[in-house]
């Protein structure tokens, strides 16, 4: 009991000691944020996987096809009738869409709808009015229209339609490599802005400097997989070429598109007469 007595008063004072730390409040709002933006992208990214359904969706390149034709008719045309028109139908189509959906492709779609007012705002105080109207009604139907596209098609089955379209298999490639890199270095940044907020007990004030480290450990994991991804694909022996085994027919869907297309065509050259 002596010898235990004498180690106890031999031990320093800071020892024996009750420690209570509190540490000092700090905001987490450059972090939080950081997350909150990594995070919707990869949610964007991943809901595009499940976008539409493979019953209710009309082909794709089809689809694609159909969009190119109307965008192109919408920028050629000049009659204003014709481009009402055309947003008419394209606001019909996105009331039968989901309320996501429909929110998103309406506030991107008015953002840059806005954006063209004001920068055509000088010419249509200057007297060019329906050159104004038209041009700011010609870009909403443009956004709405690829929105459409963008929202209600799978990736994958995008850059099949492209090469249906024979784009070269080098746009395809960096295409379907980039959307997947994005995915993938995204996560990856994500748990590293995890572990930032886990491990900044306290007062942290090197919050912003983190981000050089966590840019700089992002493009290293980048360099590294881009060196593993060249490696698999020269043993498994790919060689840049894309190939479409997809022998899907027109179902009933497809028909009515073409038949939309077609009717849009046919007032583009009335109108254009006018």
């Amino acid at each position: 009991m002596g010898n235990a007595e004498n180690k106890f008063d031999d031990m320093p004072e800071w020892l024996s000691k009750s420690e209570n730390y509190i540490p000092l409040s700090d905001k987490d709002t450059f972090v939080n944020k950081s997350i909150l933006s990594v995070f919707k992208v990869l949610s964007r990214i991943k809901k595009q996987d499940s976008a539409g359904g493979a019953r209710s969706q009309i082909n794709v390149s089809l689809h694609v096809f159909c969009t190119f034709v109307l965008i192109l008719l919408v920028s050629l045309t000049r009659s204003f009738i014709f481009v009402l028109i055309v947003n008419v139908w394209l606001l019909s189509v996105l009331s039968m869409t989901d309320t996501i959906r429909l929110v998103k492709i309406l506030k991107m779609s008015m953002g840059v709808t806005l954006f063209t007012a004001v920068v055509m705002l000088p010419a249509f105080i200057s007297g060019n009015t329906y050159s104004s109207i038209t041009i700011t009604t010609k870009v909403f139907a443009t956004i709405t229209a690829m929105g459409l596209l963008s929202h209600s098609t799978e990736w994958s089955t995008l850059t099949r339609a492209l090469k249906r379209f024979y784009i070269p298999d080098i746009f395809i490639f960096i295409l379907d490599i980039t959307i997947k890199y994005i995915y993938m270095l995204g996560e990856f940044s994500l748990n590293m802005f995890y572990a930032l907020k886990l491990r900044s007990v306290g007062k942290n004030r090197s919050k912003y400097s983190s981000m050089a480290g966590i840019a700089g450990t992002v493009f290293l994991q980048s360099k590294e997989m881009a060196e593993d991804m060249y490696h698999a694909m020269e043993c498994r022996g790919f060689t840049g070429e894309y190939h479409i085994n997809d022998k899907s027919k027109f179902k009933w869907r497809d028909y009515r598109s073409i038949g939309i297309t077609a009717g849009f065509f046919i007032l583009f050259i009335y109108f254009g007469r006018m």
